[in-house]
Order: C-alpha cells, then structure tokens, then sequence
C-alpha cells in the first residue's frame, strides 16, 4: 500500500483563502444592506451631516438599524429608550418605528453630538417624537427612574462599554414583562466571550454574562455587522 499522505496547505495559499473568505463576507454584507435595509434619503443626510460635523465613524449598520426597526414595529413599540445618541442615525431608525403619539429618548453626554442629532431629527420630519436628554447616561437613568418616565418598550444601549452592566442594571428598572433590550458591539471578534484583559472587555463579557444567565432574561446574540465579526445582543425581559 502506498503512503500517502495528506498535502497540508502552505501559509500563502491559507492566506489567499482567508482574503478571498473577507472579500465574500464584505460583498454579503453590502448585498444584504442593500436589499433588505437601503437608505433614503433622510438615513444618508444623518450619515453625511455625522461626517462634516467630524463625528467618529461608529454608526450602526444599515442591517443592525432595520434590525432595530423590525424590533420596535413587532412589539409595536410606543416608547424606546436610547443610550448613546450619536448624530442620531441609529435614533432615526428607531422614530420611524413609533406612531405619531409615540416617544424616543435617547441619552447623549457630548453636547456637540447632540446638535448633529438634532438636526438630523428635524431634517428627516420625526423630532416631535424625539427627546434629547444631554448628560452623563449614569446620571440620566437614576432620574428617569424617578419621574416614572418608563417602562420602555424597547431600550437600545450603544455608548460607552465598561458601563455595559451598570446600563443593564438601569435598564430592567425601566422595563416591564416583554420589553426588549437591545446592546450593540457584544462580539468583535468573540473578544467578549473569553476572559477580558482591559475594563471595556470586561464590561462587555459581564453584560453577555448576566444576560445569558439571569433568568428573567432571555437572549440571543447575531454577527450582524463588519463583516460578521461583531454585532448585537437581543434580550426579551421575562420579569422585572
């Protein structure tokens, strides 16, 4: 019998492969952003206003946004909660999805971000629905809970990520049986999945901790974004 064996694949040639796999992943995704989730022209002013302004280039994906829109139509959302506001791109998906009588608010520490937002709000018809609050999120959650301004049907938490668990904590405050939390940039890479080396690491991976583990929670996660290597957390909310 003759020995064969096996031909291992060298280094260049599993490279060649790798690049050919991002470059299919990159051309997916820019197919399915197309097909399912195309901007208008509202959705590429806020993209276009975020980069004259010099806002960094952290926006959500045109998928992850009709995510969160598909989100808030299905539990026919009335109220939404936002943290981390940006120039308002992510927020724009979130308004479209209330009724005329519906209500965003969404959080956002710097105040310059916060005028972009604004005018992207107006721009695209929806700031009558829309409520900037300017501060630290920390601080702006404590006072929600106070005024008895939830509980929100839906809560998008995308800011800052050591923060992640206090934000959940806040949060289930200002939930109620069926609300949906949505956290976004709980993958990169499964950075978040193993043991975390720096304070924004350990955030995440105690947030993905706690959500898949407490149960009055019931999650799931999806690599919906740069090239399917991050994306977002879905959690329903079994009890308060």
């Amino acid at each position: 019998m003759s020995d064969v064996r096996e031909q291992r694949p060298t280094a260049e040639e599993e490279l060649l492969t790798l690049r050919q796999l991002v470059q299919v992943q990159r051309e997916l995704e820019e197919q399915i952003n197309r097909v399912f989730a195309p901007e208008d022209e509202a959705l590429r002013y806020a993209l276009q206003a975020s980069a004259e302004a010099g806002l960094p280039h952290i926006n959500i994906s045109p998928i992850e946004g009709k995510l969160l829109q598909f989100l808030a139509l299905a539990c026919r959302a009335r109220t939404i909660l936002e943290i981390g506001t940006l120039g308002g791109y992510s927020g724009l998906w979130l308004a479209r999805a209330l009724p005329a009588d519906g209500r965003l608010i969404t959080l956002e520490l710097n105040p310059h971000h916060a005028s972009v937002a604004r005018r992207v709000f107006e721009h695209a018809g929806v700031s009558d629905r829309v409520e900037i609050r300017l501060g630290r999120a920390l601080e702006l959650l404590p006072a929600l809970v106070s005024e008895g301004a939830g509980p929100f049907d839906l809560i998008f938490i995308d800011a800052d990520k050591a923060p992640y668990p206090r934000y959940l904590d806040w949060a289930l405050q200002l939930s109620r049986p069926g609300s949906i939390i949505v956290a976004d940039n709980c993958l990169r890479d499964g950075r978040f999945f193993r043991e975390p080396l720096d304070e924004v690491s350990a955030g995440i991976f105690e947030y993905c901790q706690r959500i898949t583990t407490d149960p009055r929670l019931f999650s799931l996660a999806l690599n919906i974004d740069s090239g399917y290597r991050d994306g977002l957390t879905v959690t329903l909310v079994r009890e308060v």
